[in-house]
């Protein structure tokens, strides 16, 4: 098992790189294994989501006997904790691989930002939508470039510091 992640990780980092090259002269490397994996993990997200939305819950509603969940929260909900993981793992090992921060402190940091991320979602697109009165997929794309900003540097200079900390 531990063989098939090392050349998986190998893999990623590799074509990564390669799709880098043109652009090694606009971004740092970090910022673009961070956009790559990022939109990896996006990817696998919607693929998930669509499948379990589909085919696994059938767009019906999950009756768990004593509460009912609409379809698209039932799969929301399963496939949330899938890449919140794959997430973490990309970051870690893939992105921010010269962080010193012991792996539980950066799972819980990063367990925080993705907190805030999904509160500043709501957030703002409460505000585009609502106060704004934006057309709501227009706010979905402004308040996704700004949480991805807020998630990069919460995860490169909190999450994944490289900085050595004192109490490490």
């Amino acid at each position: 098992m531990r063989s098939i992640l090392s050349i998986s990780r190998k893999l990623i980092i590799t074509t990564a790189d390669w799709f880098y090259k043109p652009f090694s002269r606009f971004i740092s490397l970090v910022t673009f294994r961070y956009g790559f994996t990022g939109g990896l993990n996006t990817t696998f997200d919607i693929f998930l989501y669509f499948i379990f939305y589909n085919y696994i819950f059938d767009k019906q509603i999950l009756n768990l006997g004593f509460y009912a969940i609409t379809p698209h929260i039932a799969a929301f909900l399963v496939v949330f904790p899938i890449t919140f993981t794959t997430g973490f793992l990309l970051a870690k090992y893939v992105t921010f691989t010269q962080s010193v921060i012991r792996g539980r402190k950066q799972l819980l940091r990063y367990g925080i930002t993705v907190v805030g991320s999904i509160f500043l979602n709501y957030i703002l697109l409460k505000f585009f939508v609502e106060i704004c009165d934006f057309w709501a997929t227009f706010a979905k794309i402004v308040t996704t470039l700004i949480v991805v900003v807020y998630s990069y540097f919460m995860q490169r200079y909190f999450s994944f510091n490289v900085r050595k900390e004192k109490s490490e």
